[in-house]
Order: C-alpha cells, then structure tokens, then sequence
C-alpha cells in the first residue's frame, strides 16, 4: 500500500488548504452564493435510482450512489457530459482514444474498469439506447456497443445519479457495474443561455522533440427555457450547439524529409446541434399526470486515419499509386454523422392505493460513414477522393409497466414494486457505394483495395435483424425498525434469441446511530450480447496470389465463416456481485467507504485475427481467407473500494466552502480464457495443421490495467458574495497500453502517474449575469510520451504516428483554457 500514499495527499492536501481558509472567518452576516445558475438547479439529497421507495435520500441509501448536479457538471471547461463524470466521480473513466476510426467520435465510458456496455444508462428512469457503433480496434472497450453519454448535453440535465452497484435484478442486463440515472431538468420558468470559448495552448513534448500547440477552439451555445403548461404543468426546452476544433498530438514523422509531424492523433473536429424536451401535465384532480422527454442530436465528426507516405524509407504502395493526386502522400479522413434520436411518453398515478407508471420509449442511433482526402489504390490517378462507406443503424422499442405501494409491516412498513417490460431491438447495416469497396480490375495484388482508411460495408456485410425481450421482476424493500432496512429483488428475462434467465439482489443496511450505518448487497447479474456483437460484419477485398478476391475480415460467430473458424452462439455474460460498506455523518461532514467484489463469467470479447495458410485452406470455399469473430469465455474478478468524503461549511465573512475528496482503488484479474486452438484444412492435397491463440497477452492486460487502478479527486467549490472559485486536483495511477500480440512485457507502453489540476473563477457582474474563467490541466500535464524503442530495443514508435497511449485516463491534449459567460432570466 506504499504507493498509494500520494493518492491520499492529493485528498488531504486538498481538503487542508480549505479548512485552513475557513478558519479565519469572522462574525458577520453570511453572504449569498453567486452563481449563473439558480440555487434550484442544486440537487435535492432524495435519490430515485437503486430504490422504489419514496423519500429515500444519498446518504439513507443502501447502496452507494453518487448524486452530480448541473452546477457541478458546468462548472468545468469541457461541455462533453461523459468527460465532465470522469473529472468529478473516480469510479468513471472516459478515455480520449485516437487513430481507432469511429470509436474516436463515438467514445465509451467505463465504471469500476468494466466493459462500457456493463453500465446501464437511463435518462429519468427509462433505459436509454445503445450506440449503433460495436468499438472493433484496440481502444479501451474493445468488442463492445455502448451509450453515447454525449448525445445529452448538461443544460438538459438537472442531475445525475451514480449507482454503483450491480442492479441487473432491479433493472435487467447491462446494470453489471452499476446505472448512470441522468434526470432533465422540470422548470415552468425562468431560464438561461451561456456560452463557452476556449482552446489547448500547450508545449507538446514528445519522444523526438518539442513544438507548442494552439487548436482545439471550441464553442459552446446552450440555453434552457422553463414554459408554464396550465397551472400545475412544465415543459422545459433545452438546446446546445457545439463546434470544436481538431487536436494533433502526433510525434514527428522520421521517414520522409523534411522531418515533420504528419500524422493527426488526437481529437476529431466536431460540429453538432442537440434540442432535449421535458414535460409533465396533470390530468386535473383525476391523480394522473401525462409526462414526456425526448431530444434529437446530429454530430458531424471527422477523425484521421493513418497517414499514407510516398517516398522515404518507409513508402507506402498505395500512396505511390496515387502519387499524381497526392504528390507527397496523404492522410485519409474518416467522417462519421451521427443522428441520435429518443421520445418517451407515459402516464403515471394511484390505482386502488398503488402507484402506476406506464410508459413507451424509442430510442434510434444511426452512423453514416464517409471517407475523404483519401482513394481506392485500385484504381490509380482516375479514383475518387471522398468516397461513402455505408451505415450502421440500431433501434430500441421499450414499453413498460412499474407499480408500487407501501404498507404497513409490524412496527414498520414495507414497499412491495412489480413490473413488466418489452423490449425490441434492431440492428441494420448498409453498404457503401461500389468504389468505397470494390477493386479495379486487374490491379495488383500489392494494393489494398477500396478506399484508404476506411473501406465501405460491401454487400455481403448488409444485414436486418430483430429481437425481442419481455421481462419481469419484483422488487421488496422493509424497513421493520426505524434501524433496519432489508431489499430483496428478483428478475426474469426471456430473450427471442438466446433464451431466458433470472437474477436477484439481497442488501441490508443498518442504523447503529443518526451517524454511523452499515450496509451490504449480494446479487447476480446480467448482460445480453448485443445485436451489433451478434451481427456485425465488415470485410475488405484482398487479391490473392492466384488472381481471385477472397474477403478478410469480422464475421458473426454464427456466421458460415465463424462457425468454420470455430465460433459459437454468444451466451448472456454473468456476474455475481458483493459489496460491504459504512456510512458516517455529523453536521455538515459525511463520509462513505464501500468496499466491492465482482465475479464475471461468460464475457464477451473478440478473438484474434485467424489467418495463415491452413485458415486461408478451410475458408476458401467461402472466398475468405482470414477472420476473427466474437466469443464467450472469459471470467474475470474486480475487487475494489471507493471512498467518498464530502464538507460543507458556510462561515460568516470567508463565505461557503465545499469539499470533496473521493477515491476509486480497482484491481481486476483474469482468471480463465479461451487458450489455443488448433485449425486443420487439406493444404496441396495434404492434411495440414495450424496452432493459433484465439485470446492473447495484448487483451489480457487491456482488461487487468487498460483503466487507472487508483484514482484520487479532490475538490474545493467556494463562493462569497459575487465571487466563485472551484479548485480539483485529480490522480491518475498508471494505465497500460499493451503491445501487439503476446509481446513481451518490457514492449508495453504506460502513461505513468499523474496528477491533473483545474481551476475556475466566476464572478457575478449584475444579478442574472456570470461570467467565468478557468482552465483544465492548468500546469498543462501529459502522459508519459511513447518511446523510439524499449528497454529491450523494440522499435515502439518508429512512424512517429502516435506521440502518446491512447489509453492515458486524460486525454492527451495538454493545457485546455476557456471563458464563459452565463445569463439566467
């Protein structure tokens, strides 16, 4: 435990320098707090996620939950909302991959180190959908689809809840890590628009030398307006708009003078627009009331792709085919348009003493893909130069039914919860057009085909699929003595593809004292393999020797080609579940330690890439010669705490002070995985064998330490009369990026330790107007730059296309400064 005694200093160093501040407060009237955002928006300490019973507050809960609101998520440089979580709650990371095509635009979160798809994500209560994207390259969250946190922008938001702890029996498949409950904001008034500038100003310093950086200029525009329905109902509106500049955080290319950096890893250049609607009207004095959501966002996004060199010492044979429209090479770019839809509508109210809710959603994410600046090798100086690769589309039909009532038990009550819910989903992929794929005839078979950076979907990769789901559960939680509060939930799932299944969840907690309690969860979870793990595919042509096109590629597992290869139908990933913690509170001090335990079994992950001579042999008669596939097998164990310490104090002359100091410690191990296996095929008449590692060292470590393993945040929020100020300092413990296949050791790349600091300043000019400046990484911090060679002299960075991992926990951006200015009404 010695090294992790700088995470604590973080914390405590942080949480001293405050109460040294407030200890000089002298006697006088306390001052308001100011701010853009009225003191409403602040959270209310009742929580609704991880419970069905009514006034159960954060601190009362018998699981861990952590409530963000509004204020906390804006009061930071970055608009994204899964960034935002990152900064503030450590169990939440949000890696800024790069150079992984479209897993750069749309990028996945993580809780607890788990897969993305392991967390449940609902927005007031209702199952939000996935991305139609499935992360296929070597970013953290490889193999999974995932919700795209960022297509709900915070000026919608009125808070967050973070359950961590597993809820599959309360909530069904996916809630394995826990559930991200995101709640719209409700307002029949008043309202307020701000908007945000700001850029990376930054030295970059990488393995071959040094340059500063000024891009990444982003605007923000956001607005809300709270709107009277009657005179009991609201509609709220909220809008965003969002234009931000790429990053180029590459090292210098070596292969071709003169020396320069020619690559662009960093972040994509990003234009979207999103509109969110809330609404709630009661039905006059009948006890019912119609409610309604939903928003709309369109994201443009384009990212680079590896750049392709004429010339030098490492030239590149399709960048010489196309050398007469791109002299000295060229870097393809890869557009994806995002265009995210969901609506839910419902009625809620008391039947015979029960509380009802019934309510349909839909929710739809559809991904169109180009490439630009690029060309189909193939064809030579007559190619094209943008080309469209298709689309990916994935749909969710949900429509449940919730009913609770509590009554009497003994000396104390008990809430009984039950409900019923459908679910069907879609997922669809569309070809691109003929030149994004195809091959020119009689081209050789030295040149890849279709276009440069991203060949489109072909024909044989379209697919239209479905699948439905009905689900039940029941869900008790006693409370027999004031002290005692007892849960017990049970959950059935039947799914049309792969069958049926149940979980539970048994948790305790105990009131010793008004300050201290403990409490305790065991339960089982789920996760189904999603539609896009089932089905996606995606293949390019390759020339063989022999003059005909076979296809290499992702194929389903129960496709002709993965049974071939030795795939299987995927099974729903299992989990079990354990968590102990204490609460303790007095005035305005609370603390929170809860300990963890999380047993998978049956994960899902994609194999390695089959190829060779024996694979080309048994997979000829479908005119493809190598492919990888998704698979079961995989168990793992994550064992963790988090901690959660948070102040507040309000001092009569040095103004209100509000700290908070949390840690995620995380350890995960993999205890089995698919091993070898053993491939034969008749290769010249002849029975031939082939020993390939269907799961190797690279996914491994990706899983044990692909995340930080100790993450410390603390925070110092204070204000006084017109002035604001908010101080964090994160910790980020070492992150490895493994080398390629089962490479050694000493090859891995790491981002090292780091402690990130941000600071903001607000100041309120008149009454409703704010203005604020800050900056993220104020003293402009990276992670450990990616080296020539290792300390066993293999070669790690000789292209100069990557300058750092893009596994670093913070991006790799360098220092980011903004202004803001906030108007409310």
């Amino acid at each position: 435990m010695t090294n992790l005694r700088p995470l604590f200093a973080v914390a405590a160093s942080t949480l001293a320098i405050a109460t040294a501040a407030s200890a000089h407060a002298q006697a006088a009237p306390t001052p308001a707090a100011a701010d853009a955002t009225p003191a409403a928006s602040e959270p209310s300490d009742i929580v609704v996620t991880g419970t069905r019973t009514s006034g159960r507050t954060r601190l009362g809960s018998v699981s861990p939950i952590d409530v963000l609101s509004a204020t906390t998520l804006q009061r930071q440089g970055t608009t994204e909302l899964a960034a935002s979580l990152a900064a503030v709650v450590p169990s939440i990371d949000f890696p800024r991959s790069a150079a992984v095509d479209g897993t750069d635009s749309i990028r996945p979160a993580t809780l607890r180190g788990l897969s993305p798809d392991q967390t449940l994500v609902l927005i007031n209560g209702v199952r939000a959908h996935t991305s139609a994207l499935l992360n296929t390259n070597g970013s953290v969250g490889r193999g999974s689809a995932a919700v795209d946190l960022n297509t709900i922008p915070s000026v919608a938001l009125d808070r967050i809840e973070v359950l961590r702890d597993g809820a599959a029996a309360q909530y069904g498949s996916d809630a394995i890590a826990g559930v991200v409950n995101l709640r719209l904001r409700e307002a029949r008034t008043g309202g307020g628009a701000t908007v945000t500038y700001g850029q990376t100003i930054t030295d970059v310093t990488t393995a071959r030398g040094q340059r500063s950086e000024h891009d990444g200029k982003t605007v923000t525009a956001s607005g809300w307006q709270g709107i009277g329905l009657g005179s009991d109902g609201f509609l709220t509106v909220s809008a965003e708009y969002l234009n931000r500049g790429a990053t180029s955080r590459g090292d210098f290319d070596p292969r071709k003078t003169p020396i320069r950096v020619r690559s662009r890893f960093g972040d994509p250049a990003v234009e979207q627009y999103t509109g969110f609607v809330n609404a709630a009207k009661p039905l006059g004095d009948s006890g019912w009331t119609l409610y309604g959501f939903g928003g709309y966002q369109h994201r443009d996004s384009v990212s680079a792709a590896t750049p392709r060199i004429n010339g030098g010492t490492d030239a590149n044979a399709s960048a010489a085919a196309l050398a007469s429209l791109y002299p000295d090479g060229f870097t393809p770019l890869i557009a994806v348009e995002s265009n995210d839809l969901t609506a839910t509508g419902g009625i809620r109210g008391e039947l015979s003493g029960w509380k009802v809710d019934f309510n349909v959603s839909y929710g739809r994410n559809q991904l169109n893909f180009e490439t630009r600046n690029s060309g189909n090798a193939t064809y030579g100086a007559a190619s094209k130069t943008s080309f469209y690769d298709g689309k990916l589309t994935y749909d969710q039909l949900v429509g449940g039914i919730d009913v609770s009532r509590e009554q009497p038990l003994g000396q104390g009550t008990i809430n009984i919860a039950w409900g019923l819910e459908y679910r069907r989903e879609g997922f669809r992929i569309g070809a691109g057009e003929p030149a994004s794929y195809n091959r020119a005839p009689g081209a050789s078979s030295t040149l890849g085909g279709g276009a440069q950076g991203f060949p489109g979907f072909q024909p044989s990769n379209v697919i239209s699929k479905h699948r439905d789901n009905v689900s039940g559960y029941l869900d008790l939680e006693a409370k027999p003595i004031d002290q005692l509060t007892i849960g017990a939930a049970v959950r059935g799932e039947s799914y049309s593809d792969f069958g049926e299944t149940a979980t539970g969840k048994l948790s305790a907690r105990y009131d010793f004292a008004p300050w201290i309690a403990l409490r305790g969860a065991a339960s089982t979870g789920f996760r189904a393999p999603s539609l896009q793990q089932q089905f996606f595919t995606s293949t390019s042509s390759v020339l063989n020797t022999g003059g005909a096109i076979v296809e290499t590629g992702l194929f389903p597992s129960t496709s002709a080609v993965g049974l071939a290869l030795g795939g299987k139908q995927l099974q729903a990933e299992k989990s079990r579940n354990l968590s102990a913690g204490i609460v303790l509170r007095s005035g305005g001090f609370d603390l929170s330690v809860d300990a963890y335990q999380i047993k998978l079994r049956d994960q899902i992950a994609l194999s390695e890439n089959l190829s060779g001579t024996v694979v080309a042999a048994l997979l000829a008669p479908y005119n493809v010669s190598a492919g990888r596939f998704l698979l079961n097998g995989i168990r793992s164990t994550t064992k963790g705490i988090d901690i959660v310490a948070h102040y507040r104090k309000a001092t009569p002359s040095a103004g209100t002070f509000d700290l908070t100091a949390a840690a995620n410690f995380n350890d995960i191990k993999v205890t089995s995985f698919p091993g070898n296996t053993t491939i034969t095929a008749l290769v010249n008449g002849v029975s031939t064998s082939s020993t390939q590692a269907l799961f190797t060292r690279q996914r491994i470590v990706s899983i044990e330490q692909g995340t930080p393993r100790e993450k410390v945040v603390g925070t110092i929020d204070w204000s006084l009369a017109k002035l604001g100020l908010t101080a964090r300092a994160s910790y980020y413990g070492d992150v490895t990026q493994p080398s390629s296949g089962n490479g050694l050791a000493a090859n891995d790349i790491h981002t090292g330790r780091h402690t990130i600091f941000d600071l903001e300043a607000r100041y309120q000019v008149i009454r409703n107007l704010n203005v604020a400046v800050g900056a993220n990484n104020l003293f402009d911090t990276y992670p450990d730059y990616v080296k020539v060679t290792s300390s066993v002299g293999t070669a790690l960075n000789s292209t100069g296309l990557v300058g750092f991992p893009y596994y670093s926990p913070f991006g790799f951006n360098g220092r980011y400064v903004y202004g803001r200015i906030g108007l409310t009404w």
